[in-house]
């Protein structure tokens, strides 16, 4: 064998061995772990959806996947943050159309697209608010609420889990349609609001049946109405906005995990499959219509078409309010 086939073939098995090594020759996806950005901080209604998914996306992935909280400016904190991460599949965001629909219809700028920045994984489904008051407050139905309001106009507060967030646009709408005059506490999330209607610093608040159901069953709070057009089954005697005589009044927040625009078909597939059958689990889909979500998969596809149906909408609602834009 000569001393050229020799160096000949040394260097072709060098070539090989460089070419594995390469940076573009990549594990198969995931190969570490995975974060799920949660824009609120820890303990309200989203957080809890998160760390139930996490468990088992952990069990189908193989890798962790860790719950990371980034709160503050109505979600757009932890949302911008995902939207600047590489679209690769190891950063992803769950959050409401709060994140999705609501900031952009209130505010004029975003340090993020809801459009063209996330594509969506899944639709988990969706988790009706409910009209909280603190116990102490003289009134158990909406009729009475607005009586309350125009006789003592400018006394009562409602908490919101941000300015721009679902709750404070329900709220808002709450606000036009019954002409009862309530002024606006913004929170760094549903946790915090619950604590101070629970303490009695603001008389009523609008959050989630997850955050809220709990409290409901331990008598620290009460609830007067649903935001959504039907009953929800969890809270079965506790009427809706419409039914008290509003029968346009409906704010219900969908939850949905995205991505960084762009992700690869492979990890998209990966990702969305493993959602899909964590979600479909019994003992997940019982866990997460237990913390009050009414689950109702979707694929990430319909990410795109809600937004683009909410959008418009909701501006129209924002403009009817009067409500100003950031």
């Amino acid at each position: 064998m000569s001393h050229r086939f020799l160096l000949t073939l040394r260097a072709w098995a060098l070539a090989v061995c460089a070419l594995w090594a390469s940076p573009g020759a990549q594990a198969a996806y995931p190969d570490k772990p995975v974060t799920l950005v949660v824009p609120y901080p820890p303990g309200g209604a989203t957080d809890v959806l998160a760390r139930i998914l996490a468990k088992g996306l952990t069990q189908r992935l193989g890798q962790p996947v860790v719950v990371e909280n980034k709160a503050g400016a109505g979600t757009a904190i932890g949302a911008a943050a995902v939207a600047r991460a590489p679209a690769d599949g190891y950063t992803l965001l769950i959050s409401s159309n709060t994140t999705f629909t609501v900031n952009a219809a209130l505010k004029r700028t975003l340090p993020y697209d809801p459009q063209q920045q996330f594509e969506g994984v899944g639709l988990i489904g969706s988790s009706p608010l409910v009209l909280l008051a603190h116990p102490s407050l003289p009134a158990s139905t909406v009729a009475e609420l607005v009586a309350l309001a125009q006789k003592q106009p400018g006394t009562l507060s409602f908490g919101s889990f941000g300015t721009g967030t679902t709750s404070h646009l329900a709220g808002e709408l709450f606000r036009m349609m019954t002409g009862a005059e309530m002024l606006h506490v913004p929170y760094r999330g549903s946790a915090p609001a619950m604590t101070d209607l629970i303490g009695g610093q603001v008389s009523l608040t609008f959050d989630t049946n997850v955050a809220a159901m709990p409290q409901i069953a331990a008598g620290k709070v009460k609830a007067i109405a649903v935001t959504s057009r039907k009953r929800y089954s969890g809270l079965p005697d506790v009427p809706t906005v419409a039914e008290a005589g509003f029968p346009d009044y409906e704010m219900v927040p969908w939850i949905a995990v995205v991505a960084p625009r762009g992700l690869p078909a492979d990890v998209r597939a990966r990702l969305s499959k493993a959602l899909q059958q964590t979600i479909a689990a019994p003992a997940t889909h019982a866990e997460l219509e237990k913390a009050g979500v009414e689950v109702a998969w979707q694929p990430g596809a319909v990410y795109d078409e809600r937004v683009s149906r909410e959008l418009p909408l909701l501006r129209a609602y924002v403009h009817k309010a009067k409500l100003p834009i950031e």
